[in-house]
């Protein structure tokens, strides 16, 4: 099981920027990774994706054109540019291992990072 930890979270204002990195103790196996995050009271949804060996890209509607979803191979690390934050960024922010581009939904089935803290102030 591969281990991940997040890093670049903060707090910043609306309009801002911030980078996540998601390091993982071990290179990815698995087609896609990504990010998602978690609001107080709310389920933990896909933010991006991206496949680890091919090109494909999976954006979520609220943040398509402001997030950018990249990677490093060599160094076993996914990155999350993210531009223009809003208040309703606001969420823990967490990398998986695996994702899985179902249908009709979009799933982490890999390993959890511990998270990473994004707060956007108005």
């Amino acid at each position: 099981q591969v281990q991940l930890v997040e890093s670049g979270g903060g707090l910043v204002q609306a309009g801002g920027s911030l980078r996540l990195s998601c390091v993982a103790s071990g290179t990815f196996t698995s087609y896609a990774v990504g990010w998602f995050r978690q609001a107080p009271g709310k389920e933990r949804d896909v933010v991006a994706a991206i496949a680890w060996s091919g090109d494909m890209t999976y954006y979520a509607d609220s943040v398509k054109g402001r997030f950018t979803i990249s990677k490093d191979i060599a160094k076993n690390t996914v990155y999350l540019q993210m531009n223009s934050l809003k208040p309703e960024d606001t969420a823990v922010y967490y990398c998986n291992s695996d994702v899985e581009l179902l249908e009709s939904q979009v799933l982490g089935l890999g390993s959890w990072g511990q998270g990473t803290q994004v707060t956007v102030s108005s």
